[in-house]
């Protein structure tokens, strides 16, 4: 006997990002018929400050999908929605609180792509707190919506190691491919009666709050270890840096070094950029000046000289 084909659901898709734009693609790979994706506005975006169209919407376009992008869910764009007669709509790093008339309205209801095992991680940026804290592991959670922020049940989790130095980009790449394959197989069970929701445990939860550019601030009191992962974290936005002869430096990527503990936090202790830290020292390996190449450190140290014994600054204290 022939094995039965997928089933073919009618879905709406809400996500900005390339991780969500991931999502979608495998959402069409599988056979779905997307009827609206939305997505947020244009904006501004980069050094020139362009009018930039979000990854889903590229994407979207792309595929025909009829592309919704309100600014804010008022009573119209809620009765819209609700007007698409869907089975079921995926949400993905949407940017918009969804009201309850959006969440209540598909009959197999909304379906969030969460970066992380939850309950630890919810909110707005976790990949980059997971990394921030050190954590040896995360994953993705397929969750089945409420009112709350990311407290809804789980429908499907699987968890995902870490290596040792992998950045924020990397780790994206590695959970979106997760999240992919998991929403598409919650979908066919959940479209065949076969998947049960389990209530979050109370215990573990954890907020990633949103990232603010200030965080990009190497603050050389911290430890070597702290700012590493902050390195690695922030590599997409906000990105690292210190500043030097008041110019902005960005740092790419850094190792952990020994360094002399009777330094000062942020003075150079060697003609290669070993920096002392609250604990230990930090050796930028990858370093970017505005609007010019990135360059090894040993290559960036030729043309832009930073003296040992040089204290860079640390930034202030809120």
């Amino acid at each position: 006997m022939a094995p039965r084909p997928p089933v073919k659901l009618r879905l709406a898709f809400l996500g900005t990002p390339d991780f969500a734009a991931r999502i979608l693609g495998a959402l069409l790979d599988a056979g779905h018929d997307i009827i609206a994706a939305y997505t947020q506005p244009p904006r501004p975006a980069g050094r020139g400050h362009r009018v930039t169209r979000s990854p889903v919407h590229d994407l979207a376009e792309s595929r025909g999908i009829p592309i919704e992008t309100p600014a804010k869910l008022d009573s119209a764009a809620v009765g819209k929605f609700t007007a698409l007669k869907i089975d079921a709509a995926v949400v993905a790093a949407y940017g918009l609180i969804l009201p309850k008339a959006m969440i209540d309205a598909p009959p197999l209801g909304c379906l969030n792509v969460h970066a992380s095992v939850l309950p630890r991680w919810r909110g707005a940026a976790p990949i980059e707190r997971a990394l921030l804290a050190g954590d040896p592991e995360t994953g993705v959670s397929i969750m089945h919506m409420d009112e709350g922020l990311d407290t809804g049940a789980i429908l499907l989790a699987e968890r995902l190691a870490i290596p040792a130095r992998m950045g924020a980009a990397a780790l994206y790449d590695e959970l979106a491919a997760l999240g992919a394959r998991l929403i598409v197989a919650a979908l066919a069970a959940a479209a065949e009666g076969k998947l049960s929701a389990k209530p979050q445990p109370a215990d573990g939860v954890t907020y990633a709050r949103k990232l603010r550019r200030e965080e990009g601030a190497l603050d050389w009191r911290r430890p070597a270890v702290e700012l590493e992962r902050a390195v690695r974290a922030f590599e997409i936005f906000p990105g690292s840096y210190f500043t030097h002869d008041g110019e902005r430096i960005r740092v790419l990527a850094a190792e952990i070094a020994a360094g002399s503990s009777g330094a000062a936090p942020g003075t150079v202790l060697d003609d290669g950029l070993l920096v002392a830290c609250g604990d230990g020292a930090l050796r930028p390996t990858k370093l970017q000046r505005p609007g010019r190449a990135a360059l090894r450190t040993d290559e960036f140290l030729r043309g832009y000289a930073v003296a040992t014994g040089t204290v860079l600054p640390c930034p202030a204290t809120s």
